[in-house]
């Protein structure tokens, strides 16, 4: 008679390799019987468990924390290890197998193999037996400060890549840290997959060692020298040179000397002349560009550049030329906030406020003054040091006759006054800002006589 017994009840352990039970004979015990189908299961796993049941119960009843005890490898998983006490399973999870990082447990074990874990934790009524490999070794922290030294070199693999930086195991339980600033001196480096790979053997300088937080500190850079010191004697300021448009944004233009180094141009070094909103109105990425170099901050790692600074500045001759009182011809380039802005001759910028364009409201400043139309005006404010001149349509048409200031409003079809009313106006203007200054001086008198 015939009887089946499935792999899984020829014995408490898994069976590899089934072909090496034909032949044998071995007591069993029926689990099964179906008389309609003539059906024998039998089981010998279940007559292996009845023997050791004894000593199952005994290693049960003398487990420990902390206890050594010798197992066979029963099975590999991608979490961990199950180890054979004897009639016992016990779990060594992946985290417990080593003090260093691992991919799989079948780096640090194989099938069959016996070996000596620790006890570290039991669960009575689960059975549930946690083991450990590592804790039979010396915690690799313990005596790193007499390993490892600040500034010493040191050799490890890459084993993990973040967005800042990369962590290289130097031995099994020590990792360190390689930031992306210390990877280069010169370069800008954004991800550090720029420099090192995973599973790269990297050489590092050790920077820093916490023992309490188990943290270490790496640098690449710190192998070659700092080639800052250097770049003062190569550009130092004061010195032209020419560079390439690398990148914009709302503040500069970021300009490359030559490869890894790069240099500031803020916005306001841009012109002397003109009121830039962004870089964009003066240059493109790639462009080439003359750059004076301003200022050289060896610990920020920074180089100011300027553009202007390539010519003299002419807000001496623009104080000559552009004095209060001086009529001129401006052609409006841009609208802007209570006002518009114009070019100049010589290439600058002046500013007309919208109050100094007509003498009563305007109900919309685009359409009555648009762009590319030139106005006559009167310079009413010059302001060197903060390059700023200020202009007044107005002021430029007290001196003309009542015609032409009849035309200038009809043209932008502004209410109709006439000259003796501009006059008026600037009359109330004037004695406003009279009153508004005593207004200021008044506490300050009264200060004074106290």
């Amino acid at each position: 008679m015939e009887a089946f017994l499935p792999g899984s009840q020829i014995d408490i352990k898994p069976i590899r390799d089934f072909d090496a039970f034909i032949g044998k004979t071995l007591d069993v015990k029926i689990v099964k019987l179906n008389h309609a189908q003539k059906n024998v299961v039998v089981s010998h796993k279940v007559l292996i468990e009845e023997e050791i049941k004894d000593q199952r119960e005994a290693i049960l009843n003398s487990l420990e924390k902390g206890q050594v005890l010798q197992g066979t490898v029963k099975a590999i998983t991608d979490f961990g290890v199950f180890v054979d006490l004897g009639g016992v399973d016990g779990l060594i999870h992946i985290t417990d197998l080593s003090w260093g990082r691992i991919n799989h447990p079948s780096e640090v074990v194989k099938l069959d193999e016996v070996i000596n874990c620790v006890v570290l934790d039991f669960d009575p009524e689960k059975k549930r037996i946690s083991l450990g490999i590592k804790q039979l070794q010396e915690h690799p922290w313990k005596n790193i400060d007499q390993k490892y030294a600040i500034n010493q070199r040191v050799t490890g693999k890459v084993v993990s890549l973040t967005e800042y930086g990369a962590f290289v195991e130097i031995e099994k339980g020590i990792e360190g840290l390689i930031h992306i600033s210390e990877m280069s001196w010169t370069e800008h480096i954004k991800h550090p997959s720029q420099k090192v790979s995973l599973g790269q053997v990297v050489e590092a300088v050790i920077l820093s060692i916490d023992k309490e937080e188990k943290k270490i500190s790496l640098g690449l850079k710190q192998l070659e020298p700092d080639p800052w010191g250097e770049l003062l004697k190569k550009y130092p300021e004061g010195s032209r040179h020419t560079g390439i448009v690398r990148n914009l944004t709302n503040f500069g233009v970021f300009v490359e000397l030559e490869p890894g180094v790069d240099g500031l141009i803020h916005i306001s070094d841009l012109s002397w002349t003109k009121k830039i909103r962004h870089p964009a109105e003066v240059v493109k990425r790639g462009d080439k560009i003359d750059v004076v170099v301003l200022n050289i901050d060896v610990e920020q790692r920074k180089i100011s550049l300027g553009h202007k600074q390539l010519e003299e500045n002419p807000w001496d001759r623009f104080e000559r030329e552009y004095q209060v009182g001086t009529e001129v011809t401006g052609k409006i380039i841009r609208h802007v906030d209570k006002g518009l802005l114009v070019e100049l001759p010589l290439k600058v910028d002046g500013f007309v406020p919208a109050n100094q364009l007509s003498p009563t409201p305007i109900k919309n400043i685009k359409q009555a003054f648009p762009e590319g139309e030139e106005l006559t005006l009167k310079v009413i404010e010059f302001d060197k040091e903060n390059k700023k001149i200020t202009l007044s349509a107005i002021e430029a048409l007290r001196d003309k006759e009542q015609k032409l200031v009849e035309e200038y409003l009809a043209k932008h079809k502004l209410e109709k006054v006439t000259i003796g009313d501009l006059f008026k106006e600037k009359e109330q203007q004037k004695a406003k800002s009279q009153k508004a200054k005593q207004e200021k001086d008044k506490p300050e008198q009264k200060k004074s006589q106290e």
